[in-house]
């Protein structure tokens, strides 16, 4: 049964300066790092910080599609990870069935944001990916992502991809 997760932020990989966002599991306080691009990582920022921009972004664009086709995002799911890459489903109800739809993370994040669907994680992507959160280190001047990152396995970084 997946887990819900919160959006905890999008901070930058020290070793690649790649963006994160990083999910966060409310029950354990584990935070699952995604690795995304820069367009996505601003899309994610700006649902978070609730900018609206004098025009219509490809989320936005895609909620609007959604909302003229009579449909509604109910959910997104970080369902799996292949090959190093993360998998994600847009869980969608239309005409009172439900229907799966494959896409990027990242793009499911930014659209979830827009929409206030739920953000899942499959029991098996947090299992893999997971980070506790008692391995950051308390107090100090660095940034909290930034030290959780910095106590990762060197191996862990662009170990998964979007």
């Amino acid at each position: 049964m997946p887990k819900e997760v919160t959006v905890a932020g999008v901070t930058v990989d020290p070793v690649t300066k790649s963006p994160i966002v990083v999910l966060r599991e409310p029950e354990s306080g584990s935070v699952v790092p995604i690795w995304i691009g820069l367009l996505e990582a601003n899309a994610i920022a700006l649902a978070l910080e609730g900018t609206e921009l004098p025009r219509p972004m490809t989320h936005d664009l895609m909620k609007s599609i959604l909302h003229a086709a009579g449909t509604r995002l109910r959910s997104i799911e970080i369902a799996e990870i292949r090959e190093s890459t993360y998998f994600a489903l847009l869980h969608i109800e239309a005409n009172g069935e439900n229907i799966s739809v494959d896409a990027r993370p990242s793009d499911a994040i930014a659209l979830a944001l827009r929409c206030g669907a739920r953000i899942l994680i499959s029991d098996t992507v947090l299992a893999q990916s997971s980070i506790s959160a008692t391995a950051s280190a308390e107090g100090g001047d660095k940034d909290k992502w930034t030290e959780l990152l910095e106590k990762m396995d060197p191996e862990q970084f662009s170990k998964y991809k979007m």
